[in-house]
């Protein structure tokens, strides 16, 4: 089967601190979670800077696979989005479609 492009889809995470309430809040939407339980879970990714591995592993994959692609003369243009954060993977879709993507290869990641 051949593929148009290759969608890299994950969770998500904040990249900053600025990021992890809202992050939190849209992992939890309609879930019901207390505002307090939120403000448990923001303290442990502020621990660490409010910065979540997932986008930077992703990216770094990416990276890697794109060099591996062009290294085999293979033009498979990579696409990211994630469930949860930016990149968010309705804007991903939206920009495969609008380079005329049809039929595209997803691999998950987390």
């Amino acid at each position: 089967m051949n593929f148009d492009a290759l969608l890299f889809l994950s969770f998500g995470g904040p990249e900053g601190p600025e990021d992890v309430r809202p992050f939190l809040e849209n992992v939890t939407r309609g879930r019901g979670v207390p505002p307090e339980r939120l403000e448990e879970v923001a303290q442990h990714y502020l621990h660490f800077g409010g910065v979540s591995p997932l986008n930077r592993l992703n990216r770094d994959i990416i990276g890697r696979v794109e060099k591996e692609l062009a290294g085999r003369g293979i033009a498979l243009p990579v696409y990211f989005g994630n469930r949860n954060w930016h990149p968010m993977v309705e804007d991903a879709v939206a920009a495969m479609a609008a380079d005329g993507v049809r039929r595209a290869l997803v691999f998950t990641t987390s």
